[in-house]
């Protein structure tokens, strides 16, 4: 049963990866099959019992007749040559079979006399038949003879016959017949190979039939999985062109409203995304002319610190601090539109990864807080600007959250060059893990406010993505994260010809 089970399930899991056009000529071709098996091996055993009946009817009948017309004339007790003249005359019939007569001769012995010698014999006669010939049955009501007709199908030298034998009523011979069933034989052998040709050809009617009918069924099945690929393509004004009223119709309808829906529903949330787009940049330009001059004032005031009231110092460095939070948070914002808008584009150059890196350490002071893994020479075709901007929001992010030192290494393969940032600290917590590159997360609930805006990671993600990159964050096995920055040796399949979008990023961590 487990075999059975086995081999089931093998089957199920073959017919699944079988395309649906396959599938349903298989269905169509094996029910046809089974359909045409089963009509014509019910009408050849019909047309089986009917031919041979036939032919063992009128066979045992004639036999019976001529047992009759051809042992009433013969003696009570007749010799062997009276016997072999009857059997001789009893198979000169149009019914064509041999007859074997068996009885009491006047010198007391028991005499066979076949109509052919090489063929009917005695010993041809099963002895089953001898049996049930040779007993007497009770005569009564239901029964007014004791000797009855009997006959049997054999097999003699691979060919068939029909043998059949009763006896005399009143004290006459035992007679036998041997009726060849060749022709016979050789009649079903035609309407077998006939029947079998026309299940062929049912076979081959159902596999074109099949083949239409999945031609039918599939071609608008085709046509829906076609327009739903352009649709998730984003081409929604995709449509399906509906005729009928089946199930396929009222599909085909379905996918339309839906379509339709989608559309609508797309343009409308398009429509928000492009007017907060707007918003924001208007927003962040219109900041940038107050903030201008509000910066110069906290440069003035932090300049003048020395010579402030000490009760309003405090005061004093905070709007400073805050301003210099704010001016950076404009910049990021502004940053984080044009990704948004799709207006980033690359200005690439010939960089040496080492000394871009060191350009970016020693620009922030990060010199005694940073150990430096790289060779010199390892060159890559790159956005100076936007790589400082992602090693320095990575670097800064590990010196924030995870303390020094902060290990940075390169490893160089033939088409990338990787970068990890390792910190030191206490790592991030694994619910953290999928969100830190998410803009103004909060790893916790308690610090809603820090120093950073939350867009640090997400800008040198957006950065690394515009090169054709991708940065990772984990855990080390030996404590602390590690973000880990691949990027294209070579970045110039992707430039579009647009020129560099303006103001650089000023570098912040994101917040874990």
């Amino acid at each position: 049963m487990r075999g059975w089970a086995a081999a089931a399930n093998v089957m199920r899991v073959g017919m699944r990866r079988i395309s649906l056009r396959l599938r349903l000529m298989l269905v169509f071709a094996l029910v046809a099959l089974a359909a045409a098996v089963s009509a014509s091996a019910i009408a050849y055993w019909l047309n089986r019992d009917a031919v041979l009946t036939r032919t063992q009817n009128a066979a045992l009948a004639d036999f019976r007749k001529s047992l009759q017309d051809n042992t009433g004339s013969l003696p009570v007790i007749p010799t062997c040559p009276e016997l072999q003249e009857a059997a001789d005359r009893m198979a000169a019939t149009s019914q064509k079979y041999e007859v074997l007569l068996v009885g009491r001769v006047r010198d007391g012995k028991e005499c066979a006399a076949p109509s052919d010698r090489d063929l009917f014999t005695l010993r041809v006669v099963p002895s089953s038949l001898v049996t049930a010939v040779e007993r007497e049955r009770k005569v009564d009501e239901s029964n007014p003879y004791p000797y009855h007709l009997y006959w049997q199908r054999i097999t003699l030298g691979g060919k068939p016959y029909l043998v059949g034998g009763a006896k005399v009523i009143g004290g006459g011979p035992t007679g036998y017949l041997l009726k060849s069933l060749e022709n016979e034989r050789a009649d079903l052998n035609s309407l077998a190979w006939s029947l079998g040709i026309a299940t062929g050809l049912a076979l081959i009617g159902s596999a074109l039939l099949a083949q239409a009918a999945a031609s039918t069924v599939l071609r608008p099945v085709q046509r829906l999985g076609d327009a739903a690929r352009r649709l998730g393509e984003g081409k929604l004004d995709t449509r399906l062109q509906v005729s009928g009223t089946d199930e396929l119709a009222d599909l085909s309808r379905t996918f339309n409203r839906t379509a339709e829906s989608l559309e609508k529903r797309v343009e409308e949330l398009s429509a928000r995304e492009a007017s907060s787009r707007r918003f924001v940049a208007d927003m962040s330009h219109e900041l940038r002319t107050p903030l201008t001059a509000i910066t110069a004032v906290t440069e003035v005031l932090e300049d003048e610190a020395d010579n402030l009231d000490p009760m309003i110092a405090p005061a004093v460095q905070l709007v400073v601090s805050e301003t210099r939070r704010l001016n950076d948070l404009v910049e990021n914002l502004m940053e984080v539109t044009r990704f948004d808008a799709g207006t980033a584009r690359l200005v690439l150059d010939d960089v040496d990864i080492a000394d871009q890196i060191t350009a970016c350490i020693d620009a922030r002071a990060w010199l005694d807080a940073v150990e430096l893994d790289a060779e010199r020479g390892i060159m890559a075709r790159l956005d100076p600007r936007r790589l400082d901007v992602i090693l320095a929001n990575l670097i800064g992010n590990a010196l924030k959250h995870g303390g020094s030192p902060v290990r940075v290494s390169v490893r160089a393969g033939e088409d990338e060059v990787e970068i990890a940032v390792r910190d030191h600290g206490p790592g991030i917590p694994e619910d953290v893990l999928p969100h830190v590159f998410d803009r103004f997360y909060k790893a916790s609930a308690s610090r809603p406010r820090s120093e950073g805006s939350g867009l640090g990671l997400s800008i040198a993600l957006e950065n690394a993505h515009i090169h054709g990159g991708e940065i990772t964050a984990a855990n080390s096995p030996e404590g602390g994260a590690v973000f880990t920055l691949t990027l294209p040796r070579d970045a110039s399949a992707l430039t579009r010809g647009g020129a560099q979008d303006g103001a650089g990023t000023r570098a912040e961590g994101g917040e874990r």
